[in-house]
């Protein structure tokens, strides 16, 4: 996934729990292990706000974008060199 969420790591520098979190910002502890984990498909621009409040950070703290690896490219065709 190209988005990385980095949400545990600003927690761990701000030694703070993911529920003490939810609790601040208003958010049940589930929904924002989701965003933790990465696997939430959106992210309000409310609630990002309020985390990056309580956190003192910016979204780019907390989000990140890692595009994908590019596939491998094809082998190249070789011509037939027998005779």
């Amino acid at each position: 996934m190209p988005i990385t969420v980095n949400l545990d790591v600003v927690l761990a520098q701000r030694k703070m729990r993911l529920n003490t979190l939810a609790e601040l910002v208003d958010i049940t502890p589930q929904n924002l292990s989701v965003l933790k984990t990465g696997k939430a498909k959106a992210i309000r621009f409310d609630t990002l706000e309020k985390i990056c409040e309580v956190l003192a950070c910016q979204p780019g703290d907390i989000l990140a974008y890692t595009p994908d690896a590019p596939d491998a490219p094809d082998a190249p065709d070789v011509p037939d060199t027998e005779t």
